[in-house]
């Protein structure tokens, strides 16, 4: 699929720094929002983690599934309109969220007795939330390629990860802060969620207009016609659309070694996808232990909200952050082949610091800001693998669309384990859950000595551009 690139410079002397780094942090706040934000919101609501965790990993659904309907953004309007509109929809349903949102009572929470019923109509604003998400990602990422040059493409590569990964800290780190300071004011849980979810409301408000007048207009309607289909005839884009996506379907899955590659996609982080959806709630659970109904309660950290966006939402994700870029550096110096034991390992040993805390559930937060520092530096470093070898199986003819599947494979690599963590970690307990999740790690070197040996020693090797998406 091709489009029309327009130089910038011939419509509108707008400088990307006017809009690529507001572009790119715009991009990151709701998909922190749907897919980490929310699992500490159920937690402190006093969801119990089976329903937690399950419901919240359907969330991913859009990310899974978006190669499905971006060549429907590319086509049928321009970039930039989807771009804001998309804005548009995200800031109202962040008010939505925000006048909406169920005030359980404190009983309940505390009991851990919260039906995710209650929150039937978050969570449908959540799933809006997620395809417009992702119809975002589409579409920011397409605009970009449209306003820039090559060179100047990769001239503010480093500067759109860098407030993507802003965003992050954003979105993981002041968010969570905030809403754990007017907790501790206040007492009021809910309350505490529905102002945070108001000022998110506000700064998505205010990027969006800045985005109407500061995104430079690069593209004409209609001015993207697919290379097969010369007339803008409604039926014979269509199908000119699902033949090329079909096609690509077609020539991925018919591949050379494409079932080892399907494998190490879904298996090769399979501990951290049990870790990851739990994480967060065993820091805020409390530390004694309690069975109902043959299910396991507490045996957390008991960690207030503004405590967990300081160590795991800022700390941990700087951390996350650092590790990605220093593997990016490793693996463009030594190739993927030669890092990808290193890697795997980096990616799965610093999870049994879980191990560790479940059982020792130490007060010092010195030591548990250290330890998921670690842990999430070491999840960022071999993390950077992963992303390389998919880029590398993704090379050909239609790069683009086979990329965008195995990132559909990387949000089910994730869905997977996360249906099935809450309830695990319920029957078990967290010390427990935490070995077991570690345990996957062995399907983690059984998949990377599949791939070492193919992987031919000569591959080419590039530094990763993007954050890993938890």
């Amino acid at each position: 699929m091709r489009t029309r690139v327009i130089n910038i410079r011939s419509k509108q002397n707008i400088s990307p720094w006017v809009w690529v780094p507001t572009l790119y942090f715009t991009e990151g706040i709701p998909y922190f929002l749907v897919n980490s934000i929310s699992v500490m919101l159920f937690a402190k609501m006093g969801v119990p983690n089976d329903q937690l965790a399950f419901f919240t990993t359907l969330l991913y659904f859009p990310w899974f599934l978006k190669g499905l309907w971006s060549p429907f953004v590319d086509i049928l309007r321009t970039k930039r309109w989807w771009i804001i509109a998309m804005q548009i929809l995200l800031t109202a349903l962040c008010v939505l969220l925000t006048i909406s949102l169920p005030h359980p009572a404190a009983e309940t929470i505390a009991e851990k007795a919260t039906s995710v019923s209650t929150f039937r109509f978050t969570l449908i604003l959540f799933i809006i939330a997620a395809f417009a998400s992702a119809t975002h990602d589409i579409a920011a990422d397409g605009y970009y390629m449209l306003a820039h040059d090559s060179k100047s493409q990769a001239a503010f590569v480093g500067i759109r990860s860098t407030f993507y990964r802003i965003a992050a800290v954003f979105s993981q780190g002041v968010i969570v802060y905030i809403a754990g300071a007017i907790e501790d004011k206040t007492g009021n849980i809910p309350l505490s969620w529905q102002v945070t979810l108001g000022a998110t409301s506000v700064v998505m408000l205010l990027v969006t207009v800045y985005h109407c007048f500061a995104l430079p207009k690069v593209e004409k309607e209609n001015q993207n016609p697919l290379p097969t289909s010369p007339t803008r005839g409604g039926a014979s884009l269509s199908k000119a659309v699902w033949k090329e996506l079909g096609e690509a379907f077609k020539t991925f899955f018919t591949k050379p070694g494409v079932g080892l590659a399907i494998g190490f996609m879904l298996l090769y982080r399979l501990s951290e996808g049990f870790l990851v959806k739990l994480s967060q709630p065993f820091l805020v659970d409390s530390k004694a232990s309690f069975v109902r109904d043959g299910k396991v309660f507490g045996g957390g950290l008991a960690l207030n909200t503004d405590t967990v966006g300081l160590l795991y939402g800022t700390i941990g994700v700087i951390f996350l952050l650092l590790g990605g870029i220093l593997g990016g550096i490793y693996i463009a110096r030594k190739g993927l082949k030669k890092s990808l034991w290193i890697m795997a390992a980096a990616l799965t040993l610093p999870s049994f610091v879980y191990c560790y805390l479940s059982m020792a559930q130490p007060e010092s937060l010195w030591l548990i800001g250290t330890a998921v520092s670690f842990e999430q530096f070491g999840y960022g470093f071999g993390f950077t693998a992963y992303m390389m070898y998919m880029m590398h199986f993704s090379e050909g003819k239609y790069k683009t669309a086979h990329y965008a599947i195995c990132t559909a494979f990387m949000a089910l690599s994730m869905m997977i384990p996360g249906f099935v963590a809450g309830a695990l970690e319920l029957a078990v307990g967290y010390s427990t859950f935490f070995w077991i999740a570690n345990a996957c790690s062995i399907t983690t070197f059984i998949i990377t000595y599949f791939v070492y040996k193919n992987l031919s020693p000569t591959l080419p090797s590039r530094e990763g551009e993007e954050t890993p998406n938890n």
